[in-house]
């Protein structure tokens, strides 16, 4: 059977349409329908049901694209593997991460990266949490650098790192403010020196980060061992936008420590511990089913061999 059927099929499964699979692929439509009945016709059912103004897959038709999936993925795999034998670490490496967490991990650890693998092409991937897995899982991206729980049974995990969390708050008393904080908010170093139980905030309002990100679900649970669903005033998809709403007083948010230590000097804003001393644990994850590139292993390797570097270069 031509791989190139592979690709036709799937390719007309993933646009629901045979004129814009064709546009896709630089082939006429004619011949992309006369291809594909030729395989219905071999394989003596029908892939697809013609509909007028889309094209909807068969069951049949599914079955036989997801293992497709699984046979070209195979191909690109065995390609790659065997160009890295022959010319070593070389090309793309495409690295996901969310802006927050790839904005203080990736600095320094791709400087280390590139000054010794000059001949690869970094390609940074930034989205939300749920769009990076997907991209992970599907191939699309070969590494990304997330936090725990993944819950997708194609990924794998290998663990960077363990950081505290802390509260965000404005300096200036407000009214939402619980007294306990409001006798403290004077302390010169409330890191260090005060620890307060998250069931206290759970009156205040709270600046959460928008549905798809894995740091919210960690705030989320957070509220939840507290015995509480937080007051959301804003969601956004920057910590720093939500920092700065602090800084004006308009509600409280949790970061994690590599953000504390970034935004430390901001007059107006207050960082303290939590009394459960919450953590969050940053992996590299990928794809347990597809070829881990040369590339992708050098990046968690330089990270492996040099996390005490690293990680201070973070302040961690």
């Amino acid at each position: 059977m031509d791989m190139r059927l592979f690709e036709y099929a799937l390719e007309i499964y993933k646009t629901k349409s045979f004129t814009k699979a064709a546009s896709h692929l630089h082939i006429a439509q004619p011949s992309l329908s006369k291809q594909i009945a030729k395989l219905e016709q071999e394989l003596g059912v029908y892939l697809f049901d013609r509909k007028p103004g889309s094209v909807e897959v068969t069951p049949d038709g599914l079955c036989f694209v997801k293992q497709a999936e699984k046979i070209l993925h195979m191909r690109d795999d065995l390609r790659r593997e065997i160009l890295e034998r022959k010319e070593g670490i070389r090309g793309e490496l495409k690295i996901g991460s969310t802006a927050i967490t790839g904005g203080h991990i990736l600095p320094p650890l791709l400087k280390i990266y590139q000054e010794q693998f000059q001949n690869v092409s970094i390609q940074l991937v930034e989205e939300s949490t749920e769009r990076l897995i997907d991209l992970t899982a599907r191939g699309l991206v070969d590494v990304s650098i997330l936090s725990i729980p993944i819950e997708d049974s194609r990924l794998t995990t290998k663990i960077m790192l363990t950081e505290p969390l802390y509260l965000v708050l404005p300096k200036e008393l407000k009214q939402w403010m619980p007294e306990k904080l409001k006798q403290i908010l004077t302390s010169t170093n409330l890191i260090e020196q005060n620890a307060l139980p998250i069931e206290d905030f759970s009156n205040c309002p709270f600046i959460l980060l928008k549905q798809g990100y894995g740091f919210r679900r960690t705030v989320l649970e957070l509220c939840a061992r507290g015995k509480f669903e937080p007051q959301i005033a804003y969601e956004t998809s920057s910590i720093e936008t939500a920092q700065s709403l602090v800084g004006h007083g308009i509600s409280l948010t949790i970061v994690p420590e590599m953000i504390v230590q970034r935004s430390a000097y901001q007059p107006n804003l207050a960082y303290m511990k939590l009394d459960s001393y919450p953590t969050r644990t940053l992996v590299f994850t990928y794809n347990k089913e597809r070829y881990l590139s040369m590339h992708a292993k050098a990046l968690i390797d330089i990270y492996e061999k040099q996390k005490l570097k690293l990680n201070q270069n973070i302040k961690l």
